[in-house]
Parts: C-alpha cells; structure tokens; sequence
C-alpha cells in the first residue's frame, strides 16, 4: 500500500483545480467551434474576441497546473520524506486559485493588455510568477538533488521550472522600449520566449512520465540510461532553439533557423521511442495493475507518430512559408496539447487515483478507457478537420479567393471540427468525473513520515 503524505490533500486539491481548467477550457473550445459556423452565436454577449483568449489560458493553466499536481504528489515519494514546506503547498493552491479568478474575469470581460497565449494585463503576469514561488522551494528543499546520482526526471523536472521563471519573464520583455520599439526584434524575441516556454512545460510533464513508467515497470535502470539523457540533452536543445520555426518570415540569423529546423525533427521521435521500448518490457501483472495509465501512454505515443510527421513538414522553411498562419499550425498545437500533454497528464493523475487497485474501480476503469477510446477517435477527426481548413486556406491564398468565399469553401471542415469537438468535450467530461471522484475521496489516515 503506497504511504500516503500530508501534502497528498493539497496535491489532489491542485489536480481537481487543473481539472476544472480543462473542463471549461473545452466548454470554451466547443462554444468558439460554434462560433465559426455561426458567426452572429453569442457576438453581443460573449463574442469570439472574448472565447479564444480565455479557451486558451485556461488550456495552458490546465497543462502547468495538471504538471504542478503531480510535483506535490510525487516530491515525497521519490525523496522518502514529507516536503519541505507543506503549508507552501496550500498556499500554492489558494494562490493560484485567486489569481486565475481574477484573469478569467479580465479576459471575459474584455479587458485584455497582453500578448497571444498571455492576453491578460500584465500586472497579473507577475502574480502568477508569485504563485510558483512555494512549488520551487519545495522541490529544491525537499529533494535537495545530488544531480551527478540524480535519474534524468529529477533532471527534467529542474529544468522545466528554471526555464518557466527565464521564459515567462523573456515573454514581457515587449514592455520594454527597446524591444517594442523594433519590430523585427520584437517578433523575434516574443515567439522564442513563447516557443521555448513550451519546452519548460515539456520538460515537467517528460518528467513526469518517466517517473510513471519506472514506477509502474519497477525498473530504474532506463531513467538512468544514456537513452534517457540523451533525450533530456535533446529536450533542452528543443527548449533553447526550436522556437525557430515560429520565426521563418523574421529577417533573423539564418543560423538560427537552420538549427531550429533540425531539431525540431528529433525530440518526439526519441521521446516516442523511449515509451514505445517501455511498453516492450511491462509484464502482464503489472499491465493489468495500471491498465488505465498504460493505455493513456500508449495513445500519447500514438499522438507523437502523427504530430512528429507534422513537425518535420511544418519546419521545413518551404512548407512553414505556405502552412504558417493557417489552420494547420492549430493541427500541430491540438495534437501536442490535447493528443500527447493531456495524454500524459491523464495517465499522471489516474495513476495517483489509484484507478485499477481494488475491485470498485474495476467499472470506472472499463467506462474510463470506452471514453477515452472515443475521446482519440475524436480528436482524429478534429486533427483531420483543421488539417483539411489548413490546406484549403493554401489554395484558396494561392488562387487569390476573397476571405468570404474562402470561410464557405472551408466550411465542411469547420462543421466536422465543431462536431468532432462536442464529442472530444463529452467523452473527456466523462472521463474527468471520473478522476474527480477519485481524486475527491477522503483519506482516513495520513501519515506524515
């Protein structure tokens, strides 16, 4: 029976509030669907302007919040004691809890002041670095890593929360005179910030599935291996340069490009290869103990086939100068978001529920994995959809077609993605109550060791 800590209760506390991120974050994304069909849906009350922001600050709260959980989770286990600071944990979540009312209630009424993915003012920007403050000190407090023995998670997840703190503040640099006040600097500065923002989540969400797996395989010797590092090293290499290709149509240093432009091509293959030996060497006992987690990493896996095929075609300049700005680049951010993070933060959270470990879990894990079934079918489709919207664009650009000719030609995919999204937003709801109500069960005793 796994021990349970004291800072389990703020822990699952996080995880059911980067739940209810998610939830409405696809609430939001079903409504913009309609939106597309229906230009005049909601226009006067709440219009897409107001929709799109909040859809994906709450998409992104729910990827850093879900990794966040997880941290406080898994800090104890791997350093054997309680936390450094367990009312830091509290504090974290009540935190983050006021500052997210706040800017929901900033970008729903309209009132915004930042920059694309941080559309909210940006005296709230500094709040939320705030916010992070108690989950740092606990993990350097707490595991106080020795990171010559260290396995490459401890490694990763160091990572992911220096370059949080360099990235998130990189990205407000455009308040700054001598940045704005070029446009070819500020371009460049603000997409690397963001583009390598998505490499520090990266980072603590890779983490936290190389912990998963060694847990569930009982084996420490890959988060060890010259594979694993090899892929951190790579992460990093990701995390530093290819925001790249963000920035083809930037008079920048073609260097800059060129290098972004390779390495883009080579994390998901090793990432994906890395889960795919892993699966090779879990045994039937231990398959059917965390069944539900294994067939969330599987279908993560399945995620990074397709989006790592897409990543090599959109970084080739020649190809990144027809797909950028279409419906396509939204392709590559569903499948990541939706297809390999929320995959791999699902299989985090079902793997804390404990889901599987005892017969009254039996029936939520079977509906559990009929929904998630469903929820990949989905999200196929929905890919598909835009991909289809992504291409018309490129045709309808290269055969001069006026914008409102274009919106009826592409039409049918945005009919198939907005039904697509419904479907995405029911089976997910289902699978979500259910982790809620695990996650939400009390604990009888907690032991503090």
């Amino acid at each position: 029976m796994d021990t349970e800590f004291a800072s389990d209760r703020p822990a699952r506390a996080i995880l059911l509030l980067s739940i209810s991120y998610l939830l409405l974050g696809l609430l939001l994304g079903v409504i913009g669907g309609f939106q597309y069909l229906l230009p005049d849906f909601l226009k006067e009350s709440f219009s897409f302007q107001r929709s799109r922001p909040l859809h994906v600050y709450l998409v992104l709260s729910w990827i850093f919040t879900g990794a966040q959980g997880g941290l406080y989770y898994y800090l104890p286990r791997v350093a054997g004691k309680k936390i450094a600071w367990p009312t830091g944990a509290w504090m974290h979540f009540y935190l983050q809890l006021v500052i997210s009312v706040l800017i929901m209630a900033q970008l729903f009424m309209g009132k915004f002041g930042g920059r694309e993915y941080l559309e909210f003012p940006p005296i709230y920007g500094v709040l939320v670095l705030l916010s992070w403050v108690p989950l740092v000190i606990n993990f350097f407090a707490t595991l106080k890593p020795r990171y010559q023995e260290a396995p490459v998670y401890i490694w990763s997840w160091s990572t992911g929360l220096l370059f949080f703190y360099i990235t998130y503040a990189e990205s407000y640099l455009w308040l700054i005179d001598y940045f704005n006040g070029n446009i070819v600097r500020d371009t460049t500065v603000q997409w690397k910030a963001l583009g390598s923002m998505v490499g520090s989540w990266n980072m603590l969400i890779y983490g936290t599935a190389m912990y998963i797996m060694e847990k569930i395989s009982g084996n420490q010797k890959p988060n060890r291996s010259a594979l694993a590092f090899s892929f951190y090293f790579l992460g990093m290499a990701n995390l530093m340069f290819n925001w790249g290709h963000h920035t083809y149509i930037v008079p920048a240093a073609p260097w800059v490009k060129t290098i972004s432009y390779f390495i883009s091509m080579t994390e998901l293959f090793i990432l994906g290869n890395i889960i795919w030996q892993w699966k090779k060497t879990i045994q039937k006992a231990q398959l059917h103990y965390h069944l539900l987690s294994y067939r969330l990493l599987s279908y993560a896996d399945f995620w990074i086939f397709l989006n790592l095929i897409l990543a090599i075609i959109i970084s080739v300049p020649a190809a990144n100068y027809y797909t950028h700005g279409t419906h396509i680049t939204v392709a590559h951010a569903m499948g990541t978001t939706m297809g390999i993070n929320t995959m791999l933060l699902l299989a985090s959270i079902f793997y804390i529920a404990k889901i599987g470990e005892s017969s009254p879990h039996k029936r939520s894990e079977k509906w559990a994995g009929v929904l998630l079934l469903i929820f990949n079918i989905a999200l196929l489709f929905f890919w598909i959809a835009l991909l289809g919207a992504g291409f018309q664009k490129i045709s309808n650009r290269a055969n001069q077609v006026v914008f409102a000719e274009m919106m009826n030609q592409s039409a049918p995919y945005f009919k198939l993605f907005t039904i697509s999204g419904v479907f995405i937003f029911g089976a997910l709801l289902g699978v979500l109550i259910i982790a809620i109500r695990s996650l939400a069960k009390t604990k009888k005793q907690i032991s503090a060791s």
